[in-house]
């Protein structure tokens, strides 16, 4: 029976699944004990955001037999509203062993003594829960596979594009109203409350950072929140914030003029261009992230600005919990993983010069398809827009 709120079939799922249990199986992992939200959502279908709050897992064996969810009993609804998954196990925050039960669970999957794979790097896993876990397990050995299991959400199915695409759509609208209303003399909470109900009415989900927007001498604070800050003529404005649809998020950046800005941001605008269309024409299947971004920063190092790129040139994007949305694909220096189509993802151009209180952050959200890079949420190559 497909779940009330299940944002994808039943079939999608079991096949995500199916691959994960694959996967792990051939890298030597007895089973798994999986808490990242957002990959307790991709394989299993339940939809919570409280994993950073109350621990939730979900375990199986790598052989066969279904998956158990363990959750706390005031999400059971939760899990029955959204997951395939049938044995769902609960506990009472603050009286029950979270630990106890999960090991209670892996025993009944056949669990040993083996390698258990969890996602020590995610956010829902606490430092404390972590050391529970891993007394109550032993003698298995608890093994990260954080970037083994986020690897396999990279390349998007065509019932994860058209959720993205109409996450896009959210993100489009957000973004007009930014230059429909946007006015010197506001402050930056008038503007990201304009932005941010442009996208709920028109039905776009939560999103997992919050709507990133500095103007003025703020621009180069890279993840700057709204201030009371009074936006002024001839400010340099940063945006960057998220569409989301079934949890699966495209990112708006673009940096505006509000009024006529002074020729030094112009002039630092147009060289973050070029390096945002020198990173774009790298983009190709088959290429290694590092090559990418090596590219962008080619137009830098020509003005001695190398240094300025604060920021990795990109990251991958689709489902997303808070704290981040960035998933385990990183455009970068130090990564050799290729570019593969169908994948999502992010990629901006950084200048941030807080001597000179001038910072500039420019792109967008992309899709790598069959016929090349292209653009979905965000203003991209474009020049300066002043409002």
């Amino acid at each position: 029976m497909q779940p009330r709120s299940s944002s994808f079939p039943k079939s999608e799922h079991h096949a995500r699944f199916v691959r994960a249990r694959r996967m792990l199986k051939e890298n030597g992992f007895e089973a798994c004990v999986m808490v990242a939200p957002e990959n307790v959502y991709y394989f299993g279908g339940y939809e919570s955001w409280v994993g950073v709050n109350s621990p939730q897992f979900m375990i199986f064996g790598v052989e066969d037999g279904e998956p158990t969810l363990v959750l706390r009993n005031v999400d059971l609804a939760l899990a029955l509203e959204t997951s395939w998954i049938g044995d769902i196990r609960t506990y009472h925050l603050h009286t029950d062993s979270v630990a106890d039960l999960v090991t209670s669970v892996l025993k009944e999957k056949g669990s040993t003594g083996g390698r258990i794979a969890i996602e020590t790097q995610s956010y829902a896993l606490s430092f404390a829960m972590g050391r529970h876990l891993a007394e109550a397990l032993a003698p298995r050995e608890i093994v990260d596979a954080t970037e083994l299991l986020g690897d396999l959400r990279l390349i998007k199915s065509p019932a994860e594009l058209a959720r993205i695409e109409e996450a896009a759509r959210f993100s489009a609208l957000g973004l007009a109203e930014a230059h429909r209303v946007c006015r010197a003399g506001m402050t930056e909470i008038e503007l990201a409350a304009a932005i941010e109900g442009a996208m709920r009415h028109a039905g776009s989900d939560y999103w997992a950072i919050p709507t990133e927007l500095a103007s003025g001498w703020r621009t180069p604070g890279g993840h700057a929140t709204p201030r009371p800050k009074v936006i002024e003529p001839g400010d340099l404005l940063h945006v960057e914030f998220a569409g989301v649809s079934a949890r699966y998020h495209t990112t708006v950046l673009q940096t505006l003029a509000v009024g006529e800005p002074g020729p030094r941001a112009r002039e630092l605008y147009d060289i973050a261009l070029l390096s945002l269309r020198a990173g774009m024409a790298a983009v190709k299947e088959g290429v290694p992230v590092s090559a990418v971004e090596e590219a962008s920063l080619v137009p830098l190092r020509r003005e001695g600005l190398e240094h300025t790129a604060m920021m990795r040139f990109g990251y991958g994007i689709g489902i997303a919990y808070p704290p981040v949305w960035l998933e385990t694909l990183q455009i970068s220096r130090g990564f050799e993983r290729r570019l593969e189509k169908d994948m999502v993802f992010v990629l901006h151009s950084c200048i941030e010069l807080p001597e000179e209180g001038i910072g500039i952050v420019q792109g967008g959200t992309y899709h790598l398809g069959a016929s090349g890079l292209r653009m979905l949420a965000g203003a991209g190559d474009v020049g300066l827009h002043i409002l």
